[in-house]
């Protein structure tokens, strides 16, 4: 973390929790328990349980190790308080209640880390001890982001079904700094074969190892049984090290059979087919190479949003109030500035009768300076909103697509990383133009942008929810969207919430797709970002990696 005299910053560092748990007692009356761990925070400053965390539901077992981890920041100076709550999951139903409760527990994420490995007794309900217990391992993690592509197979396994072959999978362990593994990793189950081969997948360097290319890796091949009573193949170790040697190969060891046989060998061997180290990046590291945001704020200013002379409009201007368009301006534009290098935003307004003939437009300048519509941070925006209310006259219809258009055109000449464009739209009705408007955003998916719709007042906004996408992507004619770049919030959610935290809500809300969205972009495009692009792999790295 930077240095930079006369600021201040909470120290903090990621941790990883994995999860276990031992002695469940079976819900199930003909078979065992298919478990499954909730964890909960709470919010600093709240005395609330906020869900933060579900792991996978591991069918069948009563001793469970979730591969699934608990990713969460550790900040020294608080008291993080975390609940645990263990279901026995009896459908892919999200709610909770309608799944067996098995036991809970509640710590502080200091405690866990302090410890390291922390072997929690259950509750039940009413705070009475279980016999079954919580086993959280807590580990900081490292630096290293990039991702282990890895592809295995099996060859020559022992033959473990009296009926057929065996029905292989891998189950990957990583030694933690306690001494004990946790399950990093559990491939596809391969039925009926002596010589399986598994899915590729991808695994964080952090994940796998902590970024230490010579920590233990125990690779554990099992038989699949649908009892959860797994047959041991046999199994091995290695290093991440290990593994990109070009001619990876393992034999696997059952501990038992080799007591037993003088004569045993092995229960065959595991191969690595292929394996990549390949980088990964986040939205901060192209923002500190140098990619510069830029955004673009829309305004409704359309007849349905009633007279602005009468408080009863939504762009009313109280002297004293904020109205609901200043408030999404002020929320979603003070959040933006802090990445926008010269903070100049272009602020397009539509829907309005324009000076000086009165004629209707929908893509015009809103501080009405016809050779630049830029206007300086997010008070700037505010100021050249007010003069506009009293310059225009509100009309209609309520159309989209030529602002989308509008910063399409420009984004069009930056499709090299070096800039991304951020339209902000703030509106408070149904889209006129819903077939242009689809067209247009299915042209800008294709393009550096992220569009922002805030519905203002009480209309109905089914239009946005389908612009939205979030139920399956945009398609217009037969023709797919390349990606999702829409986000709508609804403004009125936010009017019961605490005023000191619904604009920062809001503004979480609206930007949160929005990092996920330029990443999407940067990774079909292939576009790295330039300070980790100048950077290289160690050669003792490189040139151990299998192409």
């Amino acid at each position: 973390m930077a240095f930079t005299p006369g600021t201040a910053i909470s120290p903090s560092v990621d941790i990883e929790l994995s999860l276990a748990c031992r002695g469940l007692s079976g819900s199930d009356v003909l078979s065992k328990s298919d478990p499954m761990c909730v964890t909960y925070v709470q919010p600093f400053g709240q005395n609330k349980w906020m869900e933060f965390h579900r792991t996978e539901s591991v069918k069948n077992n009563q001793d469970p190790n979730f591969v699934s981890k608990v990713l969460i920041s550790y900040k020294f100076e608080e008291k993080q308080s975390l609940l645990f709550e263990i279901y026995d999951t009896d459908s892919k139903d999200t709610d909770l209640s309608t799944h067996d409760f098995l036991g809970t527990i509640q710590t502080n994420l200091g405690q866990l880390v302090a410890n390291k490995r922390n072997k929690l007794q259950l509750k039940d309900r009413a705070g009475n001890l279980k016999s079954s217990y919580l086993v959280i391992t807590a580990e900081e993690l490292g630096l290293d982001r990039d991702q282990v592509i890895l592809e295995m197979s099996g060859f020559k396994l022992d033959k473990k079904d009296f009926f057929g072959k065996s029905d292989p999978f891998l189950e990957i362990y990583k030694l933690t700094d306690t001494g004990n593994y946790t399950l990093v990793h559990k491939t596809d189950v391969i039925k009926d074969t002596l010589t399986p081969h598994w899915k590729k997948f991808n695994i964080s360097v952090r994940a796998l190892c902590n970024g230490d290319y010579e920590r233990d890796l125990k690779f554990i091949c099992f038989d699949w049984n649908s009892s959860g009573d797994h047959s041991l193949i046999g199994e091995f170790h290695t290093t991440l090290k290990g593994l990109l040697d070009p001619n990876a190969a393992f034999k696997c060891i059952n501990g038992k059979k080799k007591e037993k046989k003088k004569d045993y060998k092995d229960s065959g061997e595991i191969r690595v087919d292929y394996i990549n180290i390949q980088a990964t990046y986040t939205f901060l590291d192209y923002v500190q190479g140098g990619t510069e945001i830029f955004c673009t704020v829309a305004i409704d200013f359309t007849g349905s949003n009633g007279n602005p002379s009468k408080p009863t409009s939504l762009h009313f201007i109280d002297p004293t109030n904020m109205n609901s368009y200043e408030q999404a301006i002020w929320s979603v534009v003070s959040i933006i500035e802090d990445y926008d290098s010269d903070k100049q935003f272009a602020v397009l307004g539509f829907g309005a009768k324009i000076p000086p003939h009165g004629q209707v437009s929908h893509e015009f300048f809103v501080n009405m300076n016809p050779q630049n519509p830029h206007c300086f941070g997010v008070r700037g925006v505010l100021d050249a909103y007010r003069t506009c209310i009293n310059q225009v006259q509100l009309y209609g219809p309520t159309n989209f697509a030529p602002v989308i258009n509008h910063v399409a055109k420009i984004a069009q000449s930056h499709q090299d990383g070096s800039k991304y464009f951020i339209l902000l739209i703030l509106t408070d009705g149904v889209i006129t133009d819903m077939p242009e408007t689809i067209q247009a955003i299915i042209l800008s998916s294709s393009l550096p942008i992220s569009i922002i719709i805030v519905g203002i007042g009480n209309a109905e906004f089914d239009a946005m929810e389908e612009l939205d996408a979030d139920k399956g992507g945009l398609k217009y004619n037969g023709i797919y969207a390349a990606r999702d770049i829409v986000q709508f919030v609804a403004f009125n959610s936010y009017h019961n919430l605490d005023p000191n935290i619904a604009h920062l809500q809001l503004a979480k809300d609206v930007l949160a797709e929005v990092p996920k969205q330029f990443m999407d972009y940067m990774k079909i495009n292939g576009i790295v970002p330039k300070r980790r692009a100048s950077q290289t792999t160690t050669p003792e790295i490189e040139n151990l990696k299998i192409q």
